[in-house]
């Protein structure tokens, strides 16, 4: 199996790796589609993992919040359907219509795009600028599915926010934390 690099792989003001991906329904989403305005999160999620369950229906609410100041927000799925299921197109789509999810949800079966951005769990988050340039990857907060905290998207926020007031990035972000990708035998 090789090696897969940790979320870190890309460094503030590396290029965003390009993307054609499907939604649950098979249609087609480019990462060009997606960029435009003032920026773009890409989060690496899946439906079962209790790190994205834990912070779902606040992803949903912080990326319309981010959206209205020209943000947008895509997630991709890049787990293993063959040993779980329960990730598959189905599921992709009631999954993200409960968490009202107002953004596209896209399927990466080959892993190559997870492999690309050095995504390493489910919920990994990257957020470029208007550029396409990484400007965070990191935490979405530091709560977490057993700490009894609630989820708020405060790192996350306060990247956005940084970012969109010309600010420089954080110096030390703290990395995303849940369970690994699903990678494929052999990948």
């Amino acid at each position: 199996m090789s090696q897969v690099s940790s979320s870190f792989l890309l460094c503030p003001g590396d290029a965003a790796p390009d993307f054609v991906l499907p939604d649950a329904d098979g249609h087609l989403v480019a990462f060009s589609d997606l960029a435009i305005g003032c920026g773009l999160l890409v989060v690496f999620a899946c439906n079962h993992c209790p790190y994205v369950i834990h912070l779902a229906d606040k992803l949903g609410e912080l990326a319309r919040e981010i959206a209205e100041v020209g943000v947008l927000t895509v997630a991709i799925n890049s787990n293993d359907l063959a040993n779980y299921p329960q990730d598959g197109p189905g599921p992709m789509k009631e999954f993200s219509a409960a968490r009202r999810w107002d953004f596209p949800y896209l399927l990466d079966e080959s892993q190559e795009i997870a492999k690309a951005y050095g995504a390493e769990c489910t919920p990994d988050f990257f957020l470029f600028d208007a550029a396409g340039k990484l400007f965070y990857a990191g935490q979405f907060d530091a709560s977490r599915p057993r700490s009894g905290g609630e989820a708020h998207g405060g790192d996350l926020r306060d990247s956005v926010s940084l970012m969109l007031d010309g600010h420089a990035p954080p110096s030390h972000p703290y990395p995303s934390s849940g369970c690994n990708i699903k990678w494929k035998p052999n990948a």
